[in-house]
């Protein structure tokens, strides 16, 4: 081995991983100005708040659908990887569910818009969707069954109905300040708590 190979072969590993974490603030950045400002705001303000240059931007995203996806895909991973860190960390089960359902409002109420725009290529939507039910339903049921075993909770409602119930309760939030979607979700959580486990715990 030649000098310098060495290094070289284990610098390669640090630098894709410099740039993923480049790439994931550059769409953390994106996302911030999509839900301050609407997803049509200028790529030069999301470029500003990652501190990186325009060039940057239109390099891993050619156009703005690319960046929309990107950043959707991106909060989708972020909702997903919470699931199983808040459970290890948790004090109970369902005090990891109920962290992490409320994870998921803010991804819903403040990412409605990313989805609304996305809905415009039924096709790309339709990919999303799907991307999005794959990767968190079986989180959400994870934590379901975790806190089901433990006791805490009943164990008659599916990870889908959960979250298609909390999406329902969270239409529309984004947009009625008068609307207050994370109690109704709080209430509907509380709900599913054992009746036993309630009286037990007064």
């Amino acid at each position: 081995m030649k000098d310098g190979e060495e290094g070289t072969g284990r610098a390669a590993p640090a630098r894709r991983k410099d740039a993923r974490r480049n790439q994931e603030a550059l769409l953390d950045a994106a996302a911030e100005v999509f839900v301050a400002s609407g997803v049509e705001a200028p790529v030069r303000d999301i470029a500003a708040r990652a501190g990186v240059g325009l060039g940057t931007i239109y390099r891993h995203f050619p156009t703005r659908a690319d960046l929309i996806i990107a950043v959707y895909r991106h909060q989708v991973d972020a909702c997903a990887e919470a699931g199983p860190a808040l459970l290890e960390a948790g004090p109970t089960p369902y005090a990891a569910l109920g962290q992490w359902i409320g994870r998921f409002v803010d991804f819903l109420v403040t990412k409605h818009g990313l989805a609304a725009v996305l809905q415009s290529d039924s096709a790309g939507f339709e990919t999303l969707h799907a991307y999005f039910l794959d990767r968190l339903v079986p989180v959400c049921a994870q934590l379901l069954d975790a806190a089901a075993a433990a006791g805490e909770i009943r164990s008659d409602l599916t990870a889908y109905e959960l979250m298609r119930g909390v999406g329902n309760l969270c239409v529309g939030a984004e947009s009625d300040p008068s609307y207050d979607a994370r109690r109704l979700v709080d209430l509907l959580v509380a709900g599913l708590r054992r009746p036993d486990r309630d009286a037990r715990s007064r």
